[in-house]
């Protein structure tokens, strides 16, 4: 193992004694090459980096994949002292510091899960010295005595990951992280850098205030992940949708969100049954089984997961190539930091949704049914408003996501079902006045389901029993079909004109006055996009990736053989060490070795992702692979190899 040596560091003992450390290894554009083997930093990286270097603290906000975590690790290993950084995810933790060790730097995770054994040998290392990163959970960071021997020793940093968490009308509020304020305080002469990917304008503005960053500095990435696509479907059959689009990511590795756990539990078992290596995850299955499930996922490379759409996986897996939700989630924010777990490695991804008018009632009934105060469900009540415009969105799906965290994106973004599935609008102020009649003949009290059959002309028990097949409203909307009725309804629930019946129970009624007379007494025109009828429906799958996975970054193709091969060769590494595979390598540096398949040290070393300590731990072993996959393909076409 390579170490990292700091100003003031003490060698630690999985780290042999290291020659005096040259004035420029604290520049952090050498130890971005070094240690991470990356040649430049992205967007405002480098900024963030030199104003934590000069002691300065503030608000990071950049989307997941991003590189977030570069922005405090580099000036941990640059600045004297140990960097600190606070996370509420234990898994993130123990992947991050897994991470760093293949990288050779010193760093250790403190936290409940960790047994006797390690946690002994992690407080004699913070006591001599030999950590350069300190990874610690909120409550342990504030309970015992830590803070105390903090004060005891030289601090790079704070780095506070997650930091969305302080405030109490985001979406993963927890209340121990409004304590850190206590941090600028404690500690005022130590940087403390916020870290999130997830927060809209009025959390940022909570998370400055509660951990005291008024004086630091905000810096603002784009929120935009072009790599992935967006796809939403109306529901129709959601367990058969969702079988049909994973046939299409078949051996990729995902993440299947659902609402509830008994649905988590039908949907990995039908998964399985399907052929699938699916695993459950909620709150409800023993520690044990959840963390085998977790591991699965984290070691084995075409994994899906099936959870409770409140689940914070928490980890750091690059190769994620789908998110999927079964159910809406609960917020444009929740949804966000959900999808943001796929394609974290920047190749293609997919986040993939089926949604329908029954899934907004329970929503707002579990607002209305919680015990948070009234401004509180009132402005959970607006975040789901916010979620409903997104599902219901005519254009672009992603121009509509942006604008809710404060970002205009100037053109329609080309990777989303609104601008590769244009739907043209349709006048449907007739139609829609015909829906809302029938919801009123009908008592105000059904859902979309029995509306449809209603105005479809349907013969079901329950309309003869209701009388309903003597309405008036009986049988007036055949120029629709059923998908075509669903997605109207839908669309005037989101838009105000239909609202949930106020018992809670997915019936529907009228919505605003001012917006339901108007069209009733044909003073509105409404034009509103309609699937086509079903016969001329596509398919419900996704449209093609414009680039796959084993696509170089210029666009051209790589040797797939060659991919199959390095990755097989990580994956006995990662076997060997008991880590996951994406620890060892990323999928995004197996694909530049396989386009680049360089011939000799000096040129591997060039390959973004390869620092010195892997360099050396791992360098000889990657040129044996390519040379044996060339000598099997004809070493005459590798370019960088002599025959």
């Amino acid at each position: 193992m390579v170490c990292v040596p700091k100003p003031s560091a003490v060698s630690s003992a999985s780290c042999p004694p290291t020659a005096a450390t040259p004035p420029e290894s604290t520049d952090p554009q050498t130890v971005l090459r070094r240690v991470f083997g990356y040649d430049a930093f992205r967007g405002p990286q480098e900024a963030i980096v030199r104003h934590v270097m000069g002691g300065g603290s503030g608000l990071v906000l950049m989307p997941t994949g991003g590189g977030k975590s570069l922005c405090y690790q580099v000036p941990a290993l640059c600045r004297p002292g140990l960097a600190v950084v606070v996370s509420p995810l234990i898994a993130l933790m123990d992947d991050q510091v897994e991470a760093l060790l293949q990288l050779g730097v010193r760093a250790a995770a403190l936290h409940s899960g960790l047994a006797s054994g390690p946690a002994a040998a992690l407080w004699r290392q913070l006591n001599s010295g030999e950590l350069d990163l300190l990874y610690v959970s909120p409550e342990r960071l504030l309970a015992g005595d830590l803070l105390e021997r903090l004060a005891e020793r030289p601090l790079a940093l704070f780095a506070i990951d997650e930091a969305h968490c302080v405030s109490q009308w985001g979406h993963d509020f927890r209340p121990e992280y409004i304590q850190l304020g206590a941090l600028a305080e404690r500690f005022p002469q130590v940087p403390r850098l916020a870290l999130t990917a997830t927060a809209d304008p009025r959390t940022r503005a909570e998370i400055v205030k509660r951990l005291a960053l008024e004086n630091g500095q905000v810096f603002l990435a784009s929120f935009d992940r072009p790599n992935i696509r967006y796809l939403l479907r109306p529901k129709e059959q959601p367990s058969a949708q969702l079988l049909q689009f994973l046939g299409e990511h078949r051996g990729m590795a995902g993440i299947v969100y659902a609402r509830s756990r008994s649905r988590v539990d039908r949907l990995a078992a039908e998964l399985k049954g399907a052929g699938y290596d699916a695993v459950a995850y909620h709150a409800g299955l023993a520690t044990e089984i959840r963390s085998a499930a977790l591991q699965r996922f984290r070691t084995g490379s075409a994994v899906v997961v099936v959870a409770t759409i409140a689940f914070g996986m928490g980890i750091d897996k690059p190769d994620v190539r789908f998110v999927a939700h079964v159910d809406l989630p609960k917020s444009l924010e929740a949804y966000y930091q959900e999808t943001g777990r796929a394609g974290r490695d920047g190749l293609p991804a997919v986040a993939w949704m089926v949604h329908g008018p029954g899934d907004v009632p329970q929503l707002r009934r579990f607002i209305d049914d919680s015990s948070a105060s009234e401004e509180h469900k009132r402005i959970e009540h607006g975040k789901l408003e916010a979620l409903i415009g997104f599902s219901e969105a005519a254009g672009c799906r992603r121009q509509v996501l942006l604008r809710h965290f404060g970002e205009e994106l100037a053109e329609p973004c080309g990777n989303c079902d609104g601008c590769l599935e244009p739907r043209p609008l349709v006048q449907v102020s007739v139609a829609a006045q015909k829906a809302i009649s029938a919801v009123y003949r009908t008592g105000q009290r059904f859902g979309a389901a029995h509306v449809v059959d209603v105005l479809l002309g349907g013969s079901t028990e329950k309309i003869r029993q209701l009388g309903h097949d003597q309405l008036s409203v009986h049988g007036i909307g055949r120029e629709l079909d059923r998908g075509q009725w669903r997605s109207l309804i839908r669309q005037l629930t989101g838009l105000g004109y239909l609202q949930p019946a106020a018992d809670g129970r997915g019936g529907l009624c009228f919505g605003s006055d001012l917006l339901v007379k108007p069209l009733l007494r044909g003073e509105t025109n409404l034009e509103l996009p309609l699937p086509p009828p079903q016969k001329e429906r596509r398919r419900s799958g996704s449209p093609a990736q414009t680039t796959t996975a084993t696509t170089a970054l210029g666009g051209s193709r790589v040797d797939d053989a060659l991919v199959e091969a390095l990755k097989a060769w990580r994956r006995e590494q990662a076997r060997q060490q008991g880590v996951p595979p994406y620890v060892v390598f990323h999928d995004r540096t197996l694909i530049e070795l396989a386009a680049r398949q360089p011939g000799d040290l000096n040129a591997l070393a060039q390959v973004s992702g390869i620092g010195s300590a892997k360099l050396e731990r791992y360098g000889e072993a990657v040129l044996a692979v390519i040379v044996t996959a060339a000598a099997a393909g004809g070493a005459d076409s590798r370019p960088g190899l002599t025959p």
